[in-house]
């Protein structure tokens, strides 16, 4: 009497290998699109939280606050933020105060490009926000 031993063959094995393959060559693209989205929006609420403090400088002080100002305010760049993003303040010298927030991609954000926010409400790019 021959006994069959129980198990998997190669054939097999290699059909569970070629579909967890196809599985993660589609899904780790959508992966990492999903994670520049969460960080871009997370950069965007972030400019939206230095246009906040912005307009509160504008009733106190009747001009804007630069980077330095902001930060010597007690403001806080988050750290998480930090290694996805710089950020500039332009604060415009004129009769009429004006500001420009932007924030530069770096790392794996690159692909995403650069966000800005005036203190008109433009946002650019447009099709980013």
């Amino acid at each position: 009497m021959s006994t069959r031993t129980r198990g998997f063959t190669l054939i097999e094995l290699m059909i569970v290998v070629a579909v967890v393959a196809i599985l993660a060559a589609v899904g780790f693209p959508s992966y990492t699109r999903y994670i520049i989205n969460a960080n871009r929006s997370a950069a965007q609420s972030q400019m939206m939280e230095i246009a906040s403090r912005q307009q509160q400088f504008l009733l106190s002080d009747r001009s804007y606050a630069t980077k330095t100002t902001l930060t010597g305010s007690g403001y806080t760049f988050p750290p998480e933020l930090s290694n996805r993003y710089d950020y500039s303040i332009n604060v415009g010298t004129g009769t009429v105060p004006a500001y420009t927030i932007t924030f530069s991609a770096k790392g794996a954000q690159l692909g995403d490009g650069d966000l800005t926010l005036t203190s008109e409400g433009v946002k650019s790019p447009a099709g980013k926000w």
